[in-house]
């Protein structure tokens, strides 16, 4: 499945969400959204676990 064809999905399921439950519930999909897709890469193993919680080395700044 291309990440067009996953954003088209998410974008209809916050859209239902947002119409038909309001804002609270525009937020809860959102959220649960967020949830599946750090859990999906980790079990994809494109994370780690450390990598949610380590600090940038010195050398690795992003501007």
């Amino acid at each position: 499945m291309s990440m067009a064809v996953v954003g088209l999905v998410a974008g209809m399921a916050l859209g239902f969400a947002g119409y038909f439950g309001g804002f609270g519930a525009f937020l809860l999909v959102a959220a649960l959204g967020a949830v599946g897709f750090v859990v999906g890469r980790f079990l994809e193993g494109d994370l780690e676990p450390g990598d949610l919680f380590r600090g940038r080395e010195r050398g690795d700044r992003r501007r």
